[in-house]
């Protein structure tokens, strides 16, 4: 691998691993979340253990992060093709943070931070976020589910980064990032599988 692309995955995974619902949980709660609820360390717990500010905080800080570490490849090192890696880097630091014992979150709103800054820096192609979104509403219309609506997401997004472009390189990284929203999921997959998983009730 080109020495390049493993800084920028250096990059994306510290920008990655920093724990914002942990640092808004002790910093303005004195609650570590890990402790509560799920114990992830993503926007859905945070909001569920210290309420919907928390959780909107989270989960925007944590889409911003993903952003921040591919524009800074693209703009900053001026590779944008290879600005891919670092979104995906992040994506696996916000699950297995380096700064939080490597226990992290489920990677959604990673996810939709790769989605956004790939469909900017990457592709220059607003089509790359969209359908991808359009189809998270419909699923989460349709079945209420975060995680399947996620998941599914993910699986959008991969399938037309693979058919509306030929880099091997950029199909394999979006692959990777999809088979980890899916592994980090594996919990919520088998109460889907038993109808015990949690929905939503404001759609």
């Amino acid at each position: 691998m080109d020495m390049m692309i493993i800084l920028y995955i250096l990059i994306g995974y510290v920008l990655g691993s920093i724990p914002f619902a942990l640092v808004i949980g002790k910093l303005f709660y004195h609650t570590d979340i890990r402790k509560h609820g799920s114990g992830n360390l993503g926007g859905t717990n945070a909001g569920r253990v210290l309420g919907k500010k928390a959780g909107i905080a989270t989960i925007v800080l944590d889409v911003v992060k993903v952003i921040l570490a591919v524009g800074i490849v693209s703009i900053g090192f001026q590779d944008a093709p290879n600005s891919i890696w670092a979104g995906v880097a992040a994506a696996f630091g916000h699950c297995y943070p380096l700064f939080a014992h490597f226990k992290g979150g489920k990677a959604a709103a990673t996810l939709v931070g790769f989605l956004f800054s790939t469909a900017w820096f990457t592709f220059h192609d607003a089509w790359f976020v969209i359908l991808p979104l359009v189809v998270f509403f419909i699923v989460l219309y349709l079945f209420k589910m975060v995680s399947l609506s996620s998941m599914c997401m993910a699986l959008v997004s991969s399938l037309y980064i693979s058919f509306m472009q030929e880099d091997v390189s950029i199909t394999l990284a979006s692959w990777l990032l999809t088979f980890l929203v899916v592994y980090r999921h594996r919990t919520n997959i088998g109460k889907i599988i038993n109808k015990s998983e949690s929905k939503i009730t404001w759609m």
